[in-house]
């Protein structure tokens, strides 16, 4: 059945747009209603991020799980990975984020974790939609059992406590200067205090949210102020995470982006080394680069391949028993700690590699060259374009012309309507001009 409210990630889009308070209070009574299981009192954890229309969408959440009788725990702003964790850890029914990750601030979204942690099943997800469309009239909460709703204080030292205790007790990071962006998002608080906490000489940047500058020219998806601020100090790393902390991408003391395949060979190999992987694998998703599969082949590891998207890779490290895995963006997963990506410890994770190999970030997160990649998107309107018997050819051809040194990836985008061409290999040359027949290809099916 086609889903009409959830995506790959929640609920997204436009406040007021999509997001608007009423969708939010039917969301709010849905899932409350689904998870009412037994005669205790229930209750839910609401985080957030930064954004201004987060103030907006709380609201009428709160509204929508009191009036079917759950407790609200309201958190403020919150990582991601700690409204899972905190969700677990308070013993609560159901746990909310209020974020877009790392989209504009006028974009918002509500993500929903079970008790377990884990974001709902496909089936769960549709049980809550099909109630979405109903009228819950009478299946509201009579007066006496309408949910209360509080703030609750110490969250942020919570989840500090459980991210340090990911680490060696004898870690210390003092002596290491490391530039932290926040992006004015959930962690602008709570990362820089327990880096600090560490023993580091931390420059936070990206601390100062307004509500509207949340990810703006900062953070994961924009690197670059945090490369030159790295520079400017002297700073041994630079940790940048997005608009609510799942994802996290390192610049080296040169100020040179070091992406999530780099990361998840580091931590994967540290982790092997240790004994403390779970399985020799990792999975990641079909956008990883060659040249990590590589690697681990090299030092014998498996890589386990998933369509994009945290949730596949998550569902396969459950199936396959793996306990790393991962996105080339910096959503990486750990599992013996989180049931989600937790930008910040994966961070950790690093930070203790370069402790323990006390050499510089540069040559302890290079791991590998990756091989050049090429990626273009092609617009159309309507109909398949990929089952246009031309394009079927041409992606064999340029296949054949491939013979095993690199990879070909041909995917219709799961939110718009564009066709998504990768190609990568050994010949950058090769590369680019079977990814530019393929473009041209699909290009004249989707005209015609």
């Amino acid at each position: 059945m086609a889903r009409k409210y959830f995506g790959t990630d929640g609920i997204r889009g436009r406040a007021n747009g999509v997001i608007t308070p009423e969708l939010a209070l039917r969301v709010g009574q849905a899932a409350g209603l689904v998870f009412l299981r037994g005669d205790h009192r229930h209750r839910v954890v609401i985080g957030k991020d930064t954004r201004l229309s987060g103030y907006m969408i709380e609201s009428a959440l709160q509204a929508g799980f009191t009036s079917v009788g759950m407790d609200v725990l309201l958190l403020g702003p919150m990582p991601t990975p700690a409204v899972a964790m905190l969700t677990r850890s308070m013993r609560a029914d159901l746990g909310v984020m209020i974020s877009a990750s790392h989209n504009p601030f006028d974009d918002n979204g509500i993500k929903l974790f079970g008790p377990d942690g884990y974001k709902l099943s496909d089936d769960v997800e549709m049980r809550i939609e099909q109630l979405l469309d109903e009228d819950l009239t009478r299946k509201l909460a009579n007066g006496a059992n309408i949910g209360r709703a509080r703030r609750i204080e110490g969250e942020r030292a919570r989840y500090i406590e459980f991210a340090k205790r990911t680490l060696s007790r004898t870690l210390s990071l003092e002596g290491l200067r490391i530039v932290v962006d926040c992006a004015h998002g959930a962690a602008y608080k709570v990362v820089p205090e327990a880096l600090w906490e560490l023993g580091a000489d931390v420059i936070a940047i990206g601390v100062e949210p307004d509500g509207f500058n949340i990810n703006k020219e900062c953070g994961s998806t924009a690197p670059e102020a945090l490369g030159r601020k790295v520079r400017e100090m002297r700073a041994d790393i630079g940790i940048a995470l997005d608009g609510d902390a799942d994802r996290v991408i390192i610049t080296d003391e040169r100020g040179h982006v070091v992406d999530g395949d780099q990361l998840l060979a580091v931590i994967a190999e540290s982790w092997k080394d240790d004994s403390r992987l779970s399985q020799p694998a990792v999975v990641a998703t079909v956008m990883s680069n060659l040249g990590l599969e590589r690697y681990l082949a090299g030092i014998g590891l498996k890589l386990i391949r998933t369509q994009v998207g945290d949730r596949y890779v998550l569902e396969q490290m459950l199936a396959q028993r793996c306990n790393v895995g991962g996105e080339a963006s910096g959503h990486i997963i750990l599992s013996d700690f989180n049931t989600t990506g937790d930008g910040f410890v994966a961070a950790l994770q690093v930070l203790s590699v370069v402790r323990k190999l006390n050499r510089p970030v540069s040559e302890v997160c290079h791991r590998f060259d990756p091989l050049p990649q090429v990626l273009k998107n092609v617009r159309y309107r309507s109909g398949k374009p990929l089952d246009d018997p031309s394009v079927k050819s041409v992606i064999a051809t340029a296949e054949g012309k491939l013979n095993g040194h690199g990879r070909l990836l041909v995917r219709a985008s799961g939110t718009e309507p564009v066709i998504r061409v990768m190609g990568e290999g050994d010949d950058r040359a090769l590369v680019e001009d079977i990814v530019d027949s393929i473009v041209a290809a699909v290009g004249e099916a989707a005209a015609a």
